[in-house]
């Protein structure tokens, strides 16, 4: 028995709740291929992330910290000739009270944000929660740090990815090892376009690399430490530490003052471990239900795994006597490298020259992915920002795949002009990285002491007192780092903070101006008669002039057809098809154009017509044929769009296209479509 095509009368979709035909149209499928199926409105829900792809979307950048964290340590003590045997236990005590002293820090901020979830379910972000407790421009100096260190973290992490990719013997082999700067502009592009096809797509494309790299990580740590205890030989005579002699530095003053200072620059190196732990707490709206209790699950997940790493890390490279040394542009391998070589071994063809290789992709797919909580979090905070008046409303836009597309391009861009500017180097990046994060950690424990002030709600004491010490630490590391890296370049991100302060609040000023002057409360419209005079520009006669012509006619009486003459031979042949076709009825008006302008001859009588009479309104109307192929567009003229340029600013005049499609089947006047410009 055949069924119905037809849906019974209880079931059938009323005509409000159809989709109109055409809504889709604009996906082209190239656009679709590209950038995926777009997201309703309405299924947003299904957008939310669970906790295991949450985790890597947020904590993949503060996870990815460890490969360089330890790194920069090195770097400052080795640089003082710690590396030498003769201080090699100071160098070692050094480099693990740090890490000690970092984890500890990373403790203080896990604990604190944990309470700014629960306080701010909706998102609690620095910006958001210094805004809402210590007004706006304190929240606008976080907003700007924390805008300045996403963009850091793309770049930094990126730079990081290619160094540790770079440094294996296939690189070598590849001839792709001296080319740093267009490896890490391809890993930009990628990551910015994969962002644009959705924050959960992204997320579960760069879930598998986040858990390769702390399976391997741990995996690592745990045979080199205990390894050796049942019978996994480390291979501690491959660890790179032995220095060119143009980058050794002999030890000097390594005691009292001098140590404590060389003790705080490294403290303020390794606080790059530190950066990303916000994120969590940033982006709470798109967790899953209960989505506070996730999202501070996911932070504590994310601290432990943290703490581990960055621990484990720390021990090995000191067991090992790991050194790290760069000069003119030089370096040796990257800690991880040096480290997974000795534990694995990097020649030959065995498994554990897999694992090393394994340990080695992971960590740079980790890195590049890592910048990816840039892409979740520097969008959102600049929908915030946007939302308040204080950037271009364009970045609160959501695009189809419900994310803030131009706030992924825009981190992209200037991204890519930190890599070319300074050569994709992590050692030349990390000094202008931490301040921010540090400034606004600080900027939001201290919004939360004064919101347990405010709302006094049980335990607030206990909870003051959490985020008050939270903020104390986080403050003196922020002072800290400002002051040991200023030199080395911290000063640009404290630089390019105070400007983009000042630019928030030129936008902002804007906003207001035009939110005062476009206002009708209070406001009584004072109707008054006005005429219109309507001037249709007449290159040639052709058929797309005729709906054009209509088109103006309907909009006043007073109707004129202005020529611009180019070429005296062609008037009277224009004169004598007007006359045939149109009439008196609509005058048509020669300009002679001297110098063949187009534009000043019609500036020129624009002012003499709208000097006619007051309250004037003056309707340029421009007729355009449309073509089928894209193609033809170039070889036609494009003064509409000169006149357009110079027209759109003129008080008093009005412009509009009347467009004429061709089309081959159907040779009779096409109907025009008019739209305002």
């Amino acid at each position: 028995m055949l069924r119905s095509r037809n849906p019974s009368p209880g079931k059938q979709k009323s005509p409000a709740a159809r989709p109109p035909k055409g809504l889709h149209h604009e996906v082209t499928p190239v656009r679709r291929l590209l950038f995926g199926r777009p997201i309703e409105s309405e299924h947003s829900e299904h957008a939310l992330l669970p906790k295991i792809i949450a985790l890597p979307v947020f904590a993949s950048d503060a996870i990815s910290s460890v490969a360089y964290a330890t790194q920069q340590i090195l770097l400052i003590l080795g640089a003082a000739g710690l590396w030498t045997l003769q201080y090699m236990g100071v160098y070692r005590n050094l480099t693990l009270g740090i890490t000690a002293a970092i984890v500890l820090l990373l403790a203080i901020v896990v604990s604190s944000y944990w309470q700014t979830i629960f306080a701010y379910p909706k998102g609690g972000g620095s910006y958001i929660v210094t805004r809402d407790n210590l007004g706006v421009y304190p929240s606008l100096i976080a907003g700007a740090a924390l805008l300045i260190d996403y963009v850091l973290t793309v770049a930094v992490s990126v730079a990081a990815g290619v160094q540790n990719l770079l440094s294996t013997p296939l690189a070598q082999t590849l001839d792709i090892a001296n080319k740093p700067v267009r490896v890490a502009l391809i890993c930009i592009a990628l990551l910015t376009f994969a962002n644009l096809r959705g924050l959960k797509e992204s997320g579960a494309l760069f879930a598998t690399f986040t858990y390769l790299f702390v399976g391997s990580a741990m995996l690592m740590i745990v045979l080199g430490i205990a390894g050796p205890a049942f019978g996994w030989q480390v291979y501690g005579d491959t660890v790179n530490h032995t220095i060119p002699a143009h980058a050794r530095h002999a030890p000097h003053g390594l005691s009292g003052l001098a140590l404590i200072a060389l003790a705080l620059k490294a403290f303020a190196s390794g606080c790059s471990a530190m950066t990303g732990t916000e994120a969590v707490a940033d982006g709470v709206p798109a967790f899953r239900r209960p989505q506070a209790l996730n999202a501070a699950l996911t932070l504590v997940m994310m601290g432990a795994i943290l703490a581990f790493l960055f621990g484990g890390i720390s021990w090995l490279a000191t067991s090992l006597h790991v050194v790290y040394w760069e000069h003119a542009g030089r370096h040796s391998g990257p800690v991880i490298d040096q480290i997974s070589g000795a534990v694995f071994g990097k020649h030959g063809m065995s498994l554990r020259t897999g694992l090393y290789y394994l340990m080695q992709f992971s960590t740079a797919a980790v890195l590049f992915l890592a910048a990816n909580t840039a892409f979740a979090d520097f969008p959102r905070l600049s929908y915030f920002i946007s939302r308040d008046r204080f950037l271009p409303r364009q970045l609160a836009n959501l695009g189809d795949k419900l994310v803030y597309s131009n706030g992924i391009v825009l981190l992209g861009s200037l991204a890519v002009v930190l890599m070319i500017v300074f050569h994709a180097s992590v050692d030349r990046l990390i000094p202008l990285y931490a301040v921010g994060v540090f400034t606004a950690f600080t900027l939001s424990q201290s919004s939360m002491v004064a919101h347990w002030f405010k709302v006094r709600s049980k335990g607030w004491n206990v909870k003051a007192c959490i985020n008050g010490f939270g903020a104390v630490c986080t403050g003196v590391v922020a002072i800290t780092i400002a002051v040991e890296k200023f030199k080395d370049g911290a000063w640009m991100a404290l630089l390019c903070g105070a400007i983009l302060v000042c630019v928030f609040r030129a936008i902002n000023l804007h906003y207001e101006y035009l939110r005062r002057k476009l206002t009708i409360i209070g406001w009584k419209p004072q109707p008054r008669p006005f005429s219109n005079t309507v001037l249709l520009l007449v290159p040639s006669m052709h058929k797309g002039i005729f709906p054009a012509l209509e088109y103006a006619r309907s909009l006043s009486p007073d109707c004129r057809g202005v020529h611009i003459e180019i070429d005296p031979a062609d008037t009277a042949r224009l004169r004598r098809e007007w006359e045939e076709y149109v009439g008196e009825d609509v005058p048509l008006v020669i300009l002679p154009s001297t110098y063949r302008s187009i534009v000043g001859p019609i500036l020129v009588y624009l002012e003499e017509v709208q000097a006619e009479r007051e309250n004037h309104v003056v309707t340029v109307v421009l007729p355009e044929f449309v073509s089928r192929s894209w193609w033809h567009s170039l070889l036609h003229n494009k003064n509409g769009l000169l006149l357009r340029y110079y027209l759109l600013g003129r008080r008093g005049v009005v412009l509009c296209n009347v467009r004429y499609f061709l089309d081959d089947s159907d040779d009779s006047e096409e109907a025009a479509s008019g739209s305002a410009v």
